[in-house]
């Protein structure tokens, strides 16, 4: 009889990605991902290749969950001027709240994992690329309805913002108090003024 897993893989990449999040790609042993997952080693073996291939497939899922899901939920819900300080707002307000880690799973593997481990490295810059996209997207629109000056350069103000935003998170995860945040996110909305 052919053996069938017992599990939801999608509910078992979840955990997992809370795992590594927490405690980052080094300090997440395969025994705290048995834990975390609730499946045995065996199975995160036959299923993910190891722990290397389950945390290509937590970051993989962060990025859908924390990054493409929500940018694209915020563009709907604003105009575009306010979905940039939205993001920065979330960023700033969102420090571990709702059982989440502080700071962001895509910027500690930058930190961690990116200078030796050029998949992964590849995976965290198609991420941050597609925030800096976001933000040239929001400033041209901005542009278009007349909220944001003709003359601002979208690619370099994007490229600036990105900075910025990843400053913020890297600030989070260290622990940086919220009036330095909030300072973060002003000088974002200066940006666009």
């Amino acid at each position: 009889m052919p053996w069938e897993k017992q599990y939801d893989q999608t509910d078992v990449v979840e955990r997992a990605m809370h795992a590594f999040w927490a405690r980052g790609y080094e300090g997440t042993s395969v025994a705290d991902l048995v834990k975390a997952t609730g499946i045995n080693r065996g199975s995160l073996y036959t299923a993910f290749d190891g722990k290397r291939g389950l945390f290509v497939e937590a970051l993989r899922h962060y990025d859908r969950r924390h990054r493409s899901d929500f940018l694209d939920k915020i563009s709907r819900k604003h105009e575009p001027v306010e979905s940039v300080i939205a993001v920065f707002d979330a960023a700033a307000a969102g420090i571990g709240k709702n059982g989440k880690p502080a700071g962001c799973l895509l910027v500690n593997t930058a930190l961690e994992l990116s200078p030796h481990d050029p998949e992964i490295g590849m995976l965290v810059q198609a991420s941050f690329q597609e925030v800096e996209a976001f933000f040239g997207r929001m400033i041209e629109n901005g542009k278009e309805s007349g909220a944001l000056s003709p003359s601002l350069t979208s690619a370099k103000t994007a490229k600036a913002l990105l900075s910025l935003f990843l400053g913020l998170r890297v600030l989070a995860r260290s622990g940086a108090d919220q009036s330095t945040r909030e300072t973060i996110t002003s000088q974002a909305r200066a940006m666009l003024e």
